[in-house]
């Protein structure tokens, strides 16, 4: 009999999102139904936010509500989120064969090894992926509105813009291929100075300038900004899809933090 391959468990089921099934499920899905729906086209690309859902899952709701055109279509996630807890050079992919939610198991792409094995900047590393919630809480939306697909999961430390879009210029496989990168935006000010600094991010975003995106404007700032120059040279527009903070979902106005939902197509 061969061994069960290793499956990444979830580590913040029961703190981030519910770590019951149904509870799960209901809840994801209410985000996704109370979401304006996007206008065509369907995004080739997303950015979510990755806080607990009591506080950005509306903003996520609204992101991954604009996918529903293309859940028959999208096979591959090539997933990125800033290391919170463990510092890193460059981008690390896990060594499991799955990454697992209270919702079932999301089977890792066998071949994305293979297909980074030549850039510098890629490692195989498992201690990035043991405590990261920034992948691990869009699994469940991703698993509600695409059902079957395969992830390539990235944790990203310090590297260049230009590293990150090379990375994803050996993943993105045409229609078959979805990117998302989960950020938030800027963290603990007040109200009024997060709305100022987050409406500026999101016109950089929009406008595909990654020079204007800086650590203090997204706690994803690495993936933010290789995406958006990969966005730019695929030429693909960026819009705005939904931008709040957790003093508007679920939270006091003194120190917030700022949530947004961009499409790229």
């Amino acid at each position: 009999m061969s061994a069960k391959p290793r499956v990444r468990p979830p580590a913040v089921a029961g703190s981030f999102y519910p770590a019951d099934p149904r509870r799960l499920c209901a809840e994801v899905e209410a985000h996704l139904a109370a979401a304006a729906p996007a206008p065509p086209p369907a995004p080739r690309a997303l950015i979510a936010p990755h806080a607990g859902y009591v506080y950005s899952g509306p903003v996520a709701g609204t992101a991954f509500r604009a996918l529903a055109p293309r859940r028959a279509e999208i096979r591959r996630v090539v997933l990125l989120g800033p290391s919170h807890y463990v510092a890193l050079r460059g981008l690390a992919l896990p060594s499991a064969a799955a990454f697992s939610t209270p919702l079932g198991e999301v089977p890792l792409a066998a071949d994305a090894a293979a297909l980074l094995a030549g850039l510098p900047q890629v490692v195989i590393d498992d201690r990035p992926h043991e405590r990261e919630h920034s992948l691990e809480v869009e699994l469940p939306f991703l698993q509600v509105v695409l059902g079957s697909f395969e992830l390539v999961p990235l944790a990203a430390g310090e590297a260049e813009p230009e590293e990150v879009a090379a990375v994803l210029e050996h993943l993105w496989d045409g229609d078959a291929t979805l990117v998302v990168v989960s950020s938030d935006l800027s963290h603990f000010l007040d109200y009024e100075s997060a709305a100022r600094r987050d409406r500026e991010t999101s016109r950089a975003i929009v406008a595909l300038d990654e020079r204007r995106v800086g650590a203090d404007d997204a706690c994803g700032c690495v993936p933010v900004r290789g995406l958006l120059l990969a966005a730019r040279r695929r030429g693909l527009a960026a819009r705005l899809l939904d931008l709040r903070s957790s003093g508007d979902t679920a939270g006091g106005r003194e120190r917030v933090v700022g949530y947004g939902a961009y499409a790229f197509a």
